[in-house]
């Protein structure tokens, strides 16, 4: 009797377990990353710096791979339908996430307990990490991470429809370290240019993952930029934006986790 009920013990873990890492599902951990060789970018914390974070990211210190089971999630499924919500607001999507709204005023989102805002001068290279979640070994198919930005001063997040029409760059997903002996919080990413002509203000951007076919997992951040062209569309906001502000705590998203990666 004690070797059949470990047996089922043993199996229901087993399951459980299976489970947990079938669900497992990425979002944009840092939006700012500085690769310290930029011309070899690497996204473990010895390899760069994060300096930006999506809408209210928490800067506590919550382990990094907690991020998608904690209350709220970090990551947000969409609803299955043509046009859904495009940046989490708790309650919409398949897969609720934390509040990713925009707020008035921007800064509201950034500082204090949240990630710094992410800054940048049009024409320049970003790079995003994420991530892997279980989602990027070998025998996967590839999947896409699109970055969305449309290229004018908002004063409200734009539709999903809008956000696909404005895509700047297509990364793959499976661009990671580590898989092997960590599959769950290896670190990935990309970089991308910023287009250039762009006047100096906040753009909304959007990070979206297709992890199956119509299943798809957003995050969204306002990206401050410094513009270079005063005749851009978006009104004359050429003044050079402040510097970013000091975030008085360590800028590692991994942390233990992904050291040894």
């Amino acid at each position: 009797m004690f070797i059949r009920t470990s047996i089922i013990a043993s199996a229901t873990l087993a399951l459980l377990a299976s489970v947990a890492q079938v669900e497992a599902h990425s979002w944009a951990d840092c939006v700012d990353w500085r690769p310290k060789d930029p011309q070899n970018p690497g996204f473990r914390d010895s390899d760069g710096e994060c300096f930006g974070w999506a809408r209210q990211y928490p800067m506590d210190k919550t382990p990094f791979a907690a991020l998608d089971s904690s209350s709220p999630s970090r990551h947000y499924q969409q609803d299955h339908i043509a046009n859904p919500v495009p940046c989490s607001n708790r309650r919409a999507g398949v897969e609720p996430g934390a509040d990713e709204t925009r707020q008035d005023p921007i800064s509201k989102a950034y500082g204090g307990k949240f990630g710094a805002q992410p800054r940048v001068k049009a024409g320049d290279t970003m790079c995003v990490r994420w991530p892997a979640k279980n989602h990027a070994a070998k025998n996967e198919r590839e999947k896409f991470v699109r970055i969305n930005m449309p290229l004018e001063l908002l004063d409200k997040d734009p539709d999903q429809k809008t956000f696909s029409n404005s895509t700047i760059a297509t990364i793959p997903f499976k661009n990671c370290h580590g898989v092997e002996s960590n599959p769950d919080a290896a670190p990935c990413g990309g970089c991308f240019p910023i287009p250039a002509n762009l006047q100096t203000g906040n753009y909304v951007v959007q990070w979206r993952w297709e992890l199956n076919e119509g299943e798809f997992y957003a995050s969204c951040w306002d990206l401050a930029v410094t513009g270079t062209d005063p005749t851009a569309p978006g009104g004359n906001q050429t003044a050079p934006l402040p510097p970013p502000t000091p975030l008085g705590r360590s800028t590692s998203v991994f942390g233990n986790l992904a050291k040894n990666i």
